[in-house]
């Protein structure tokens, strides 16, 4: 196994790995909350923890990788205020909360599926683990670090010396009400909720010990990442985000839980802006794939642009600035295709010391951009033969998941867009009259669209648009 060192959020450094049981590693990682689609931001973190995935498979190292479906107990503020999410969703759409979880996890894999992004050894659902979480709500309670209060029970933050450590955050300068909303019954403002009790109409409540009720948020992720990893956990990953809140509320309870520090790493990718600010949906810009397809991209065209910046850097998103990423991969699979032609499909040899520099730079706190700048050496560049390179490449896509392999084979479209502006203008209006269940105005727009050339296929992941006429404006 190779050495890897990762950047570790607990110490603000970057360490060498030592997994608890070599060579296995096991990686928590934060899944989505499922009342509606994943927007680009929330998709740059499961690219990275698909990349770290697949640095650690390719240095020598077994992944036993678990995400959660949160289908329950996220309120629609992380810091335990307001709705929970999925009632919100399920209102939203007039369905119930399985319906809409069920719609929403299936959604989310196929984009991640489009993104390359491998499956997760083990998904667990929220629901599916009520029993564990009140089992270690109650160890919590028992251990004098949780207490119970007529909204149900709450995490004692002052019984716990080591919180703040994560996130920095200093107990002793919170106001009541700086973080979350002020209860006259809890003893510090920074408690947080392990358990909710519903009123008797709430539509997602179980027996507990404490009354009928729901987990809050927090504990789910630990409850479920011990069920599967142990007490012993070696990654957890999640947006940056998730630090100041969720992932500092999770070291508590889990080290108070088990008298010792349960995640060894804690990785962070940084946030994804949008034209230089917050996305958000209340100003229109929290893009999801949906919107990338709508407009022709091809999903690669969004993992390529992630992998160009390094994981723990803010990166901004622009339609620019992803048509410039689309294009540069057009360009990277013409070039390995024309390899391809000149080995005539036969991959040589890794070159051993060019496969060295790709897999130290991978090593080092997952370096993808020095990682792409060799691919590209190798394709322009050209310091060693079409076989050489072919296998090279071929290596290189099992960690970059860019489908160089479909590109040598010339079975890839493009990645750029490829919309003429009349076109996409009218795929927009046609997605809203779906929307908008105006079938007939949709049709219309979809023979409109048809007669400049192009057709629209509608597929759970979203519109995809394709040129059928070879001479059409482009």
């Amino acid at each position: 196994m190779r050495p890897v060192y990762l950047y570790n959020t607990l110490g603000r450094t970057k360490e060498r790995l030592a997994p608890s049981s070599p060579p296995v590693v096991g990686i928590y990682t934060c899944g989505p909350t499922v009342y509606d689609l994943a927007h680009v931001g929330n998709l740059r973190a499961y690219v990275f923890a698909d990349s770290l995935r697949r640095t650690l498979e390719s240095t020598g190292y077994t992944v036993r990788h678990v995400m959660n479906i949160t289908d329950v107990g996220h309120l629609t503020s992380d810091a335990d205020e307001g709705e929970d999410k999925m009632l919100a969703g399920a209102r939203r759409e007039r369905k119930s909360p399985l319906e809409i979880a069920d719609a929403y996890t299936r959604l989310f894999f196929e984009h991640c599926q489009a993104l390359n992004i491998k499956r997760p050894t083990i998904v667990c659902r929220a629901t599916d683990h009520i029993p564990e979480m009140i089992r270690l709500v109650q160890r919590l309670v028992d251990r004098g670090y949780a207490y119970v209060i007529g909204d149900g029970v709450y995490f004692d933050v002052t019984r716990f010396p080591g919180y703040g450590r994560l996130s920095g955050v200093d107990l002793a300068g919170q106001e009541p009400g700086a973080r979350i909303g002020v209860n006259p019954e809890k003893r510090h403002p920074a408690d947080f909720a392990l358990w909710r009790k519903a009123d008797p109409d709430h539509l997602m409540q179980w027996d507990s010990p404490w009354g009928p009720g729901y987990p809050g948020w927090h504990i789910e992720c630990s409850a479920m990442g011990m069920t599967y990893l142990g007490d012993r956990i070696d990654i957890h990953t999640g947006g940056a985000d998730h630090i100041p809140v969720h992932h500092e509320n999770e070291v508590a309870q889990a080290d108070a839980a088990t008298g010792h520090s349960v995640v060894r790493w804690w990785l962070h990718n940084e946030f994804l802006l949008v034209d230089g600010g917050r996305m958000g949906k209340s100003l229109g810009n929290a893009y999801t794939m949906n919107d990338l397809l709508a407009r022709g991209f091809h999903p690669l065209a969004y993992r390529y642009f992630c992998l160009n910046a390094h994981y723990r850097a803010k990166l901004n998103f622009t339609w620019d600035a992803l048509e410039g990423a689309a294009r540069a991969l057009d360009r990277l699979w013409e070039a390995v295709f024309a390899l391809a032609r000149e080995a005539e499909g036969r991959p040589g040899p890794p070159h051993a010391g060019l496969q060295e520099e790709f897999l130290t730079a991978i090593a080092d706190d997952l370096s993808f951009p020095r990682a792409l700048a060799l691919v590209w050496e190798v394709v322009r560049d050209r310091p060693v033969a079409a076989g050489e390179a072919l296998g090279l490449l071929s290596e290189w896509d099992e960690v970059l998941g860019l489908d160089l392999g479909a590109a040598a084979a010339g079975e890839r479209e493009p990645a750029a867009r490829n919309l003429p502006g009349e076109v996409l203008a009218l795929v927009e209006e046609r997605r809203a009259a779906r929307s908008a269940r105006d079938w007939d105005r949709a049709d219309t727009l979809r023979r409109q669209i048809a007669s400049l050339g192009y057709a629209v296929e509608d597929g759970p992941a979203g519109p995809r648009v394709r040129r059928i006429r070879a001479n059409v404006p482009s």
